[in-house]
C-alpha cells in the first residue's frame, strides 16, 4: 500500500506519543520534503520535532518538483505537495486533516482519510485506546466539532 502524508497527522501523532502505529499501519510511509521541513521547523514544538530528527526509517522522503496548480493556491505547502506526491505515485491513501485540504484530494479521486480514522483504525486492531488517545488530542490545539467527537467515542463502547 502507498500511503502519503502531510504533516498535521504526523504531528499530532507525535504529540499523543502514538506514532508507533504509522509503521503498523502503513509499513512505509512517503513524504514531501517540504512536510519533513515542517516537522523539523522552528515552530515545531520540541516533542514533536524529537521525533523526526533524524526521520524515523519508516518515513521516506520525497524530493520532487510539483507541478504549479492553481486549484490548490489556498492549500498550505505541505498540503499542496503532499496532494501532488499522492498523485504523481499513485498513492492509495493520502492523509490529511484540513477541510479544504481533503475535499481537493478528494476532487482529484485520491483516497482519504485523517487522524481521526487513523486512530479509529488503530483502536480496531486494538493497537491503542481511542478514548485515551482522545482525551490526549484534546489537550492539543487539534480541534473537532463535537458532534463528531461524541460519535465517534460512542461507536468505540
Amino acid at each position: 500500500m502507498i500511503v502519503v502524508s502531510n504533516t498535521s497527522p504526523l504531528c499530532y501523532l507525535a504529540w499523543i506519543e502514538a506514532l508507533d502505529i504509522m509503521p503498523v499501519l502503513f509499513g512505509t510511509l512517503k513524504i514531501p520534503t517540504s512536510v519533513l521541513e515542517e516537522l523539523t521547523g522552528r515552530g515545531t514544538p520540541e516533542n514533536v520535532r524529537q521525533h523526526f530528527i533524524p526521520p524515523p526509517n519508516w518515513l521516506q522522503v520525497k524530493q520532487f518538483s510539483p507541478a504549479t496548480n492553481i486549484n490548490l493556491t489556498r492549500l498550505h505547502r505541505g498540503e499542496q505537495d503532499a496532494i501532488m506526491l499522492a498523485e504523481t505515485i499513485s498513492a492509495d491513501l493520502i492523509l490529511l486533516d484540513d477541510r479544504d485540504a481533503r475535499q481537493n484530494a478528494l476532487d482529484r479521486g485520491l483516497n482519504v482519510t485523517g487522524l481521526i480514522g487513523i486512530l479509529t483504525t488503530a483502536s480496531q486492531q486494538n493497537l491503542l485506546n481511542l478514548t485515551n488517545a482522545v482525551e490526549k488530542l484534546l489537550k492539543t490545539s487539534f480541534r473537532i466539532k463535537p458532534q463528531l467527537l461524541k460519535q465517534i467515542l460512542e461507536q468505540e463502547r
